[in-house]
């Protein structure tokens, strides 16, 4: 690597050294090192393998939007997740991307999505008739559960039955230990092999896709138009005039499960925590609830809910369930003093650069009144679901369902925390952990 500033190194010592404790948490290791060098360096992971770790927010904008066209998503997403879940929007890349993201996009138009507010809500309320009050509970399988029926909803109605859904969130959830395994512990590459344990993941995989493939054979065969996402997708149209073959639509319905749950539950748990730990915010998302009771409209009322979107933003600077963004890039570039040759591995950490001190006031404070604006002034810090052209198609769909799902819970309880900090475990996305609270029925 050339360049006009020497970019400091991490050596491969240091990571096999520390290797056990990144296999349970990379973050306090990143931390350190970031501390120790500044916004950018090089981690050596094998004799010839080695990753620049960035919190440097404009270098992210450089190459996550202004110079986007020079960068692909690294091997971990177009291979290594792909091997699991298809070709779908997520791991594809160049023009296979541009297509389906144009033919899909319109799916996820706020207009589209209105439609879908109603079930959204069902769905959301009926895994809060489960909740037991007056005594702890573990959140994060309520959440879980929550994100993934509504998903499910949204997607096929009641087309699904309890066994397949269940059987594709056990599904979901396997996959992903596994990878976070090939990813932290590359060097048991060949054992995961020859076990067998490689292969029987991707047989789950594999039977995720024939669940799927029979649900979509049953709304084909039924001509009964439901006007969910599965429809839409089933509906649209190539500029061709030609419809997605059905391994395609399997892959992004696959996708779909994978990047529609996960990081939803994750932001739910934690805005709950993040609630319990200061009620003085429940209150006020209950006092904006009792100002727009009269509203019989549920988009306006989502709209509307804007004490309880500056929550759920902040949770999200504090805690992003995407908490790394990868970028390989194609030829040569260059930004301030630094030259990356191509096929450079670069690893932006999402959750140091939404802590970054030079770029947030109290950054380790839960302040949600920073987003009272709307959160312009934080545009080119802040990367929730992302930025540039690949920002995650979902946002709009999260962004409601969150909305919904908090209003609702606020609605109907008080929420106190039976928990000393909260803990994180930072898997593909970053996940709660001992997210125990106590519900108190208003």
């Amino acid at each position: 690597m050339e360049q006009k500033t020497h970019i400091p190194e991490v050596s491969l010592l240091q990571f096999i050294k520390h290797s056990f404790k990144i296999l349970k948490n990379p973050l306090p290791f990143h931390h350190r090192n970031f501390n120790k060098y500044g916004d950018i360096f090089r981690l050596n992971i094998g004799a010839k393998n080695h990753i620049f770790f960035s919190r440097d927010a404009q270098l992210a904008i450089h190459i996550l939007q202004k110079n986007q066209k020079n960068y692909t998503k690294s091997k971990i997403q177009t291979k290594d997740l792909a091997k699991y879940v298809g070709k779908g929007l997520l791991t594809a890349e160049g023009e296979h991307w541009k297509t389906q993201r144009k033919l899909i996009q319109p799916a996820f138009h706020k207009k589209n999505l209105q439609q879908l507010l109603d079930t959204i809500q069902s769905a959301i309320n009926a895994e809060y008739d489960k909740i037991e009050t007056n005594k702890p509970i573990d959140v994060f399988p309520v959440f879980n559960d929550l994100a993934f029926q509504t998903v499910v909803k949204s997607l096929f109605s009641s087309a699904a039955n309890e066994n397949e859904i269940n059987r594709l969130q056990h599904i979901t959830e396997e996959v992903q230990k596994m990878l976070v395994k090939e990813l932290r512990q590359p060097y048991l590459g060949w054992w995961f092999k020859i076990s067998g344990t490689l292969q029987h993941h991707l047989d789950l995989g594999q039977e995720s896709k024939d669940i799927l493939k029979r649900i979509v054979n049953q709304r084909q065969q039924s001509n009964v138009k439901y006007n969910d996402l599965l429809d839409m997708l089933l509906s649209a149209r190539y500029d061709d005039g030609s419809s997605m073959e059905e391994k395609q639509l399997l892959d992004e319905i696959l996708i779909l499960f994978v990047a529609g749950h996960e990081t939803t539950s994750n932001a739910l748990t934690f805005t709950l925590q993040l609630l319990a730990l200061h009620p003085e915010w429940q209150d006020k998302i209950y006092d904006e609830i009792k100002e727009n009771e009269d509203e019989q409209d549920l988009m306006n009322l989502v709209m509307n809910s804007k004490i309880c979107q500056q929550v759920i933003e902040e949770s999200m600077r504090l805690y992003p369930p995407v908490y790394f963004i990868d970028r390989v890039n194609i030829e040569d570039d260059n930004f301030k003093d630094y030259h990356f040759k191509a096929n450079s591995n670069l690893l932006f950490s999402v959750f140091e650069i939404h802590r970054h001190p030079k770029l947030w006031d109290q950054p380790n404070d839960f302040l949600p009144e920073r987003f009272e604006d709307g959160g312009r002034q934080f545009s080119s810090q802040y990367f929730p679901f992302g930025a540039g052209p690949r920002k995650c198609i979902g946002n709009n769909f999260a962004m409601f369902e969150m909305i919904i799902a908090i209003n609702e819970i606020i609605k109907r309880y008080k929420i106190k925390p039976e928990f000393k900090s909260i803990d994180i475990l930072p898997l593909i996305t970053l996940k709660p952990k001992n997210a125990i609270l106590n519900f108190e029925a208003r």
